[in-house]
């Protein structure tokens, strides 16, 4: 497959043994960015009651929600709005969240204790280090990526979350039978996460025959702002739901 703007070729499928963190590479980068009343107080008053830290180790899950449900773990969450909305949904669910910027989490903690919610855990930290850390293997039930930093520019694919080491690691988080579900909206970048989760083992793309890879926008992802925006202006949406098949 070729990306719009250049040659794009997707990352070597046997070198998943690559090394997670490399120096200097991040899949991310820290905006600097005002914080608000709210945003502080999430942080600061909230934060103690349902943020996590990677120095507490690996999580007992039920033990951290104290009963045992489906669990849903979304990476780069944002501003928090989606996964307060599915928390509140499905109080049957118990969800933790991954964001490194501030101003997020500490709307999303606000924000989830003004509408009471105990379903809800949070981590300020990198990704990779809280699936290697602190997630049990075969302990979570969805992992959702949702709009993940595209690196368009050829130069920085590397810097794309979606490799695959990072899909191998996913795998040993899921229980057997759960889903890896991903959306973008940059096209050159679903073809990417496509043609690197088909050369991942373990691995089955739940979409049908005729829509694969790429399956409806599911009624349980909620439709973000950002998203609606795009929709408005023509831009287009692509979801890819795998289950881990072993």
């Amino acid at each position: 497959m070729t990306d719009a703007y250049s040659p794009d070729q997707p990352p070597d499928p046997q070198n998943a043994e690559a090394p997670l963190h490399r120096p200097g590479i991040k899949s991310y980068v820290i905006r600097a960015g005002r914080t608000t009343q709210a945003q502080t107080r999430g942080l600061m008053d909230i934060w103690p009651r349902l943020g996590l830290n990677v120095a507490d180790g690996r999580q007992d899950l039920d033990a951290l929600f104290g009963r045992r449900a489906p669990r849903v773990v979304e990476i780069g969450f944002g501003m928090g709005g989606s996964l307060v909305e599915q928390a509140e949904s499905h109080p049957d669910t118990d969800f933790i969240g991954i964001e490194v910027h501030a101003p997020g989490v500490g709307k999303l903690l606000d924000e989830a204790d003004k509408r009471g919610l105990t379903n809800l855990r949070v981590y300020r930290e990198d990704a990779l280090t809280v699936l290697e850390q602190c997630l049990p293997a075969d302990s979570i039930d969805t992992l959702q990526l949702f709009f993940p930093d595209p690196w368009p520019k050829k130069k920085h694919h590397k810097r794309r979350i979606v490799q695959p080491a990072f899909v191998e690691l996913i795998r040993s988080r899921l229980a057997v039978g759960g889903h890896f579900h991903l959306a973008t909206d940059w096209e050159a970048y679903a073809e990417w996460m496509a043609d690197t989760l088909a050369a991942a083992p373990g691995f089955a793309n739940t979409a049908g025959a005729t829509t694969a890879p790429y399956v409806p926008r599911p009624a349980f992802r909620p439709l973000t702002k950002f998203e609606a925006r795009g929709e408005k202006l023509g831009h287009g949406v692509w979801d890819l739901i795998y289950r881990r098949a072993d």
